[in-house]
C-alpha cells in the first residue's frame, strides 16, 4: 500500500472539514493551478520523497474508527492523482463517509469519483471567464465550469467555497455569484483571504453588510468565513 498516495499531511481530528461531522483530513500532494493567493504553496509539487506512507494512513485511520465519521481528500488538488478513486474506494469499504475538496480542474477524474463521494467543498476563484487572473492557468474557468455542472447534476451534496481575493472587483464577485446561482447552487461560503505571513487581508466586500445581505438572497444557505 505504501505510495498509493503522495501524502502531504494529515489532521487527525477537525470539526470544520465536513460540515457537522468530525473528520480526518488527508492533505495530497500536487497542483496545476497556480493561484495568487494559494494557502498551501507547500503542496503545489509531488514530491514522493517527502510523502507520508498510505500504510501509515491507513494505521491512523484504523485508530479512528468508531472516533470520527467522514476521512477527507484535501490538497493541493485531490484530483490531480490518479489513485485517488482507489483510495476513496478503500477509505469508503473501511465505513468512514467520504468527503472530497477541489477546484474541479479535472472534470473526467471528477466524473469518476462523483459516485463515491459524500459530500463536496468545491472551490470557486472568479468568474469562469475571468480564471486565469487568480489560477495562471489558461481554460481553468471552462475546466471548473463543467466540474460545477457535473457535480450539481450528481445530486451529491456540497458547498461552494470562494476564497475573496483583493484584487477582485467588488463587482466581478457579484457577478460570480450570479453566475453560480443560475447553475444551481445552492449554498456558498465565502472566505477571506491570507497573505504568505498568514495574515488576514480582507477584500472590501466584508464590510459591506448590506451588500452581503442581497446577494445573499441568490442562495439558501450562505455563510461569511
Amino acid at each position: 500500500m505504501e505510495n498509493h498516495l503522495f501524502v502531504g499531511g494529515v489532521v487527525s481530528f477537525t470539526t470544520l472539514d465536513y460540515p457537522g461531522c468530525l473528520s480526518v483530513v488527508i492533505f495530497l500532494q500536487g497542483c496545476s493551478w497556480r493561484c495568487v493567493y494559494c494557502h498551501n504553496r507547500h503542496l503545489q509539487s509531488v514530491l514522493p520523497e517527502e510523502s507520508l506512507p498510505w500504510e501509515d494512513i491507513i494505521n491512523l485511520l484504523k485508530t479512528r474508527e468508531g472516533l470520527v465519521e467522514a476521512v477527507v481528500f484535501s490538497g493541493g488538488e485531490p484530483l490531480l492523482q490518479e489513485n485517488l478513486l482507489d483510495a476513496i474506494m478503500y477509505v469508503r469499504d473501511m465505513k468512514f463517509k467520504i468527503g472530497l475538496h477541489t477546484s474541479g480542474a479535472f472534470p473526467s477524474r471528477f466524473a469518476k469519483v462523483l459516485p463515491f463521494v459524500d459530500w463536496v467543498g468545491f472551490d470557486v476563484k472568479h468568474r469562469f471567464e475571468n480564471y486565469q487572473e487568480i489560477t495562471n492557468i489558461r481554460n481553468s474557468g471552462a475546466l471548473a465550469r463543467e466540474s460545477l455542472n457535473l457535480l450539481i447534476a450528481s445530486g451529491v451534496d456540497f458547498e461552494v467555497r470562494m476564497t475573496l481575493y483583493e484584487k477582485i472587483e467588488t463587482s466581478a464577485i457579484i457577478e460570480a455569484l450570479k453566475e453560480i446561482s443560475a447553475l444551481g447552487v445552492r449554498t456558498v461560503a465565502l472566505q477571506k483571504c491570507r497573505d504568505k505571513k498568514e495574515n488576514v487581508v480582507e477584500h472590501p466586500i466584508f464590510s459591506d453588510k448590506l451588500l452581503l445581505e442581497d446577494v445573499s438572497k441568490y442562495f439558501d444557505n450562505f455563510y461569511v468565513r
